[in-house]
C-alpha cells in the first residue's frame, strides 16, 4: 500500500511484542499503544520505522485477530447488522528515536448477515488473521452497507495519515 504513495520501504518487518490488550483498555488507547510499542521495538538508528495496528471495535469491546473459524464466526455474528468501528494507528519512528503518530477511525456497517453468507465467508478463508474476522479488500466488501472514513484505514494502512506523517518528517511524496 506504500507504493500507492510513491514510498518503497527498504525492509518489511515484523514487531514481536505481547499484543494482549491490557485490563480495560479502550480500543483507541491500544491501538495506538500496540502502533507506538511495533515502532519502538523495530526501531534503528540507521533509518525510519513505519509502524501499525488496526483495531476492530464493538463499542468498548476489542475484537480479536480471528485465528480460527470459531473465532470469525463469532465476530461476524457479532457484527452483523450493526455498526462498529475501525481504528488503525501509525507512528513513525525517526533515527533519533522521535517518535510520530497518527490514527484514522471509521465506522463501518454491515449488513444483517444471514447464516449461509457467514457459511460462505467462512469457507473463503479471508478471515484468517484478520481483525474483527473480516478483511474489507475481499469479499466482505460486499457485505459492507456504509462506510463513514478511510477505506484504506480499514485494510489496514490509513493513506492520508500515512502520507501525512511522512511528509512531516521530510519524505518527498508524490
Amino acid at each position: 500500500m506504500l507504493a500507492r504513495l510513491g514510498a518503497t520501504p527498504a525492509a518489511v518487518a515484523p514487531a514481536d511484542i505481547d499484543e494482549t490488550p491490557r485490563k480495560d483498555e479502550l480500543p483507541r488507547d491500544y491501538a495506538r499503544r500496540m502502533a507506538r510499542e511495533k515502532a519502538e521495538a523495530a526501531g534503528s538508528s540507521e533509518g525510519f520505522v513505519l509502524a501499525g495496528d488496526t483495531v476492530v471495535a464493538a463499542g468498548r469491546r476489542i475484537l480479536p485477530k480471528a485465528e480460527d473459524e470459531p473465532t470469525a464466526r463469532q465476530c461476524l455474528e457479532l457484527l452483523s447488522g450493526r455498526r462498529h468501528r475501525v481504528l488503525s494507528a501509525i507512528a513513525l519512528r525517526a533515527p533519533d528515536g522521535t517518535l510520530r503518530e497518527r490514527l484514522s477511525e471509521t465506522v463501518v456497517i454491515f449488513k444483517r448477515l444471514s447464516s449461509d453468507e457467514i457459511d460462505a465467508y467462512i469457507a473463503s478463508g479471508e478471515w484468517h488473521g484478520k481483525a474483527g474476522g473480516y478483511a474489507i479488500q475481499g469479499m466482505a466488501e460486499g457485505l459492507v452497507r456504509r462506510i463513514q472514513g478511510s477505506h484504506s484505514g480499514v485494510v489496514g494502512l490509513p493513506l492520508y495519515e500515512t502520507r501525512t506523517l511522512l511528509k512531516a518528517a521530510g519524505f518527498d511524496l508524490a
